[in-house]
């Protein structure tokens, strides 16, 4: 298999002998940067966290908030935003990734196997195709309504893992999940939040579960009418939500005085994510 001269952020990698040769970029996101290389008999990729000043998608203070970093100083200099601060915070949201995929590939939840992270550089499984190919997103793909039905199914299961394990997506769409050769693989968990340390989990974890249902409606409508979001979010909270958990798919909600400032606050962050969301697309 051919190479490429290796990008000057994989070359420290190259010298170590974590990587043996850089065979082609994979592609270019929002966040980072993906390579397929290859390390010993094994074919991976290499993703290449863009700085912050590069990347489009910012860290909004919902996705960061309650993050742990290993000491007050870096705290503070984080909330001061001072360029040390601004280092500690793109440490902290690297390493968000990487602590949340090793936590769910343990969990087994379908993610890529992560293999190391060195110098701002995640090394993990290359997820492909039955060709050997490198795997399609799910919005390249054309679905049968069963292919949906199952698909979704699969997806929600992966979802109650991730909860399960204390972890919301936070950004879960068909742009970032992969189809394999055997199923959904979910990938991209920099916003990954802490399911109870986080007040904006529900809010992410319904958007998440929402985004998957009107993807998959779209080829299988009968998806549109269920409501799972609510339903696992509720037996999480009662701390009775596990791996193995059937939801029903339906949901009553318990009657009582409505918060009107609460769900103003619901429309207008639906509103600024919607907008995001749109950009993200736009910019795929």
């Amino acid at each position: 298999m051919a190479g490429m001269k290796a990008p000057p952020r994989l070359q420290s990698l190259v010298e170590e002998g974590l990587i043996d040769t850089v065979v082609r970029q994979l592609m270019s996101g929002k966040e980072a940067m993906v390579y397929v290389v290859r390390c010993g008999d094994e074919t991976r990729c290499a993703k290449i966290y863009k700085e912050a000043d590069q990347r489009s998608f910012r860290q909004a203070v919902d996705y960061t908030e309650n993050r742990k970093v290993k000491n007050t100083r870096q705290a503070r200099a984080m909330a001061k935003g001072t360029k040390f601060g601004r280092q500690a915070s793109e440490a902290a949201w690297q390493s968000a990734e990487v602590d949340a995929l090793y936590r769910l590939a343990d969990a087994g939840v379908r993610v890529p196997q992560p293999h190391n992270f060195c110098d701002g550089v995640l090394l993990m499984e290359l997820v492909t195709d039955a060709h050997g190919d490198a795997a399609p997103r799910l919005n390249d793909v054309d679905f049968t309504p069963e292919q949906a039905r199952r698909h979704h199914a699969t997806l929600i299961t992966e979802v109650i893992r991730m909860l399960c394990a204390g972890i919301v997506h936070g950004d879960l769409s068909e742009f970032n999940i992969l189809l394999a050769e055997d199923g959904p693989v979910i990938i991209d968990l920099p916003q990954a939040v802490d399911a109870a340390g986080n007040n904006h989990a529900s809010r992410m974890l319904l958007r998440d579960v929402a985004n998957l249902r009107n993807f998959f409606g779209r080829f299988a409508p009968d998806l549109l009418t269920i409501d799972y979001g609510n339903e696992m979010w509720d037996l999480y909270q009662r701390g009775v939500l596990y791996p193995e958990t059937v939801l029903t798919g339906h949901f009553r909600r318990k009657t009582g005085p409505v918060d009107v400032g609460g769900v103003l606050r619901e429309i207008d962050d639906a509103s600024a994510e919607e907008a995001a969301r749109r950009m993200r697309m736009a910019q795929s």
